[in-house]
């Protein structure tokens, strides 16, 4: 038998594969968000689950070390050590980053559950204090209609502005006029 030939454990296979579907899911995703999701009862992380995929994004719970092998060049592991004591699940975020914290904000909320821990927000590291603000904010389509607006403001103000001195000066020729065949 040739020695160079190594056998690889099946569960060893297993997790390689896991960590590499997860370092495609890092290299996906717009942003992440790392959760304690200990204290969900099966049901209640399936129905997050789900909740979280008409939001495109997806919630995976997997081992500390695992996780932190697929998010080696995105972290600083030293720095983040303290972060991967407990389990943690996390959240991977495909497109708007809003819609997904707010349904992730919405289960904190009713269950009290699971514990955000920090975040990782279109390459920034958050907090977790952070991330709950910006679960706060408004969706992606108000956000635009509401800078649109603040844009149209000062135009539209202008606009009345001038609108306004053209009337002026109208209804004083027209009253000049009266006045002048009265």
């Amino acid at each position: 038998m040739d020695n160079t030939t190594v056998k690889i454990s099946q569960n060893r296979q297993k997790k390689e594969q896991l960590v590499a579907e997860l370092q495609e899911k890092v290299k996906k995703s717009t942003g992440m968000v790392f959760a304690n999701y200990q204290g969900l009862t099966h049901q209640q992380l399936e129905n997050l689950k789900k909740n979280l995929k008409k939001t495109e994004s997806e919630f995976v719970a997997v081992k500390n070390t695992l996780l932190q092998i697929a998010l080696k060049d995105k972290i600083d592991k030293e720095a983040t050590k303290e972060y991967f004591e407990q389990p943690t699940g996390a959240m991977f975020i495909y497109n708007d980053i809003v819609n997904p914290l707010k349904e992730l904000s919405k289960t904190i909320k009713e269950l009290k559950m699971p514990v955000i821990k920090f975040g990782i927000l279109e390459g920034k590291f958050v907090t977790d204090k952070e991330v709950t603000k910006i679960a706060s904010l408004p969706p992606l389509p108000v956000l635009r209609a509401q800078l649109l607006g603040q844009m149209q403001a000062p135009i539209s103000g202008l606009h009345r502005a001038l609108r306004w001195n053209l009337q002026s000066l109208v209804m004083t020729l027209n009253a000049v006029k009266d006045k002048k065949t009265a």
